[in-house]
């Protein structure tokens, strides 16, 4: 998989990322590793947040005091209204306050969403933020699928704004000069979908800033034809963790069998060593998460499972991204809904 793209050495004054280091299923030990590891290796300069005695030894890291957590089985508005002093909020609003150059949690992903739409706000102009994935394409930079889970129902109006800022985002991280877009849908045929992705089509086909191409179906996620692949936030949920299950699925089966009889393991030992870069390629914990696209700064929602060197991945882009102004591209490429 390609990795995004190296960012600037560390300067004097540069904002650090706020990384919630409670949020995780290994919180806070791996995600305090992966910090430290980050500016040990990568010179990024990260605060930590979240309640200083679970934290432990920082490694000289700075810690904003949280004494709240926002569990991964919480609803995530009310806890945001309710935990006020929750890692996560606090994260959010040293965004906000100028304290962080971006937010960086693995924690309750509806939780983290809602605290960056409420304390970092909406970017002008913007309907609804949205949950971009990268989707791994062999030998090449990912395509980014969005919504993947933000928005349940969604108008044309919005995914046009998702294409918009899906668009952006790919020439921010990945460097595509000029991104082409597609719908997901049941077919290639532009008379094929459902209403939402027929008006959505023709306002694309319209001209909207983006190099639109068409409809591309769910089986060409993975060898798309397409940099960016817009859709709603239900249906692109599904289409991302049915993907998930069917890697790994694959993967487990493919050990399986190199696991049998004499025969098999032999062809193993030849065969996996060969097979290892293309299993990095898809390995979710070289992708750094997923971008909450739409809010005013840099969120970046990683896998609930991060280890640190998932915590490591999210920070480099989360730092590249903010010295990148991805904001301020996102807002420039957004056009107000009708």
């Amino acid at each position: 998989m390609a990795a995004p793209r190296p960012a600037p050495e560390a300067s004097t004054g540069e904002l650090p990322v706020a990384l919630d280091a409670m949020g995780g299923d290994h919180a806070p030990g791996e995600v305090v590793a992966g910090a430290k590891r980050a500016t040990r290796e990568y010179g990024i300069p990260v605060v930590l947040v979240g309640a200083p005695e679970a934290i432990g030894d920082t490694g000289g890291l700075e810690v904003i005091p949280a004494s709240e957590v926002i569990a991964m089985d919480d609803d995530p508005a009310s806890s945001v209204r309710r935990k006020k002093d929750s890692s996560l909020v606090r994260a959010a609003e040293a965004v906000r306050d100028g304290r962080a150059s971006a937010m960086v949690s693995a924690g309750n992903t509806g939780a983290t969403m809602a605290s960056a739409l409420l304390r970092m706000g909406r970017l002008k102009g913007v309907v609804r933020p949205a949950i971009a994935t990268p989707i791994p394409q062999l030998g090449s930079h990912p395509v980014v699928l969005l919504d993947a889970g933000a928005n349940a129902e969604c108008t044309a109006a919005m995914l046009v704004q998702f294409a918009q800022m899906g668009a952006a985002y790919s020439s921010a991280r990945y460097g595509v000069e000029k991104p082409r877009v597609a719908l997901l849908s049941i077919g290639e045929e532009r008379s094929k979908g459902s209403a939402l992705v027929k008006d959505t089509s023709a306002l694309l086909e319209n001209g909207v800033g983006v190099d639109f191409v068409g409809n591309l179906e769910g089986r060409d996620l993975l060898h798309a034809e397409a940099d960016v692949v817009v859709t709603d936030g239900f249906t692109g949920n599904v289409a991302l963790k049915t993907l998930e299950g069917s890697l790994r699925f694959f993967m487990d089966t493919l050990l399986a069998v190199f696991a049998g009889d004499d025969e098999a393991k032999q062809a193993a030992e030849v065969m996996l060593p060969r097979l290892a870069p293309l299993a990095a390629e898809f390995d979710p914990d070289s992708v750094g998460g997923a971008m909450l696209l739409g809010v005013n700064g840099v969120c970046v929602i990683s896998h609930g499972s991060s280890n640190e060197h998932a915590i490591v991945s999210a920070l480099r882009v989360a730092r590249d991204l903010a010295v990148g102004g991805l904001a301020a591209r996102l807002g420039e490429a957004v056009r107000p809904a009708a």
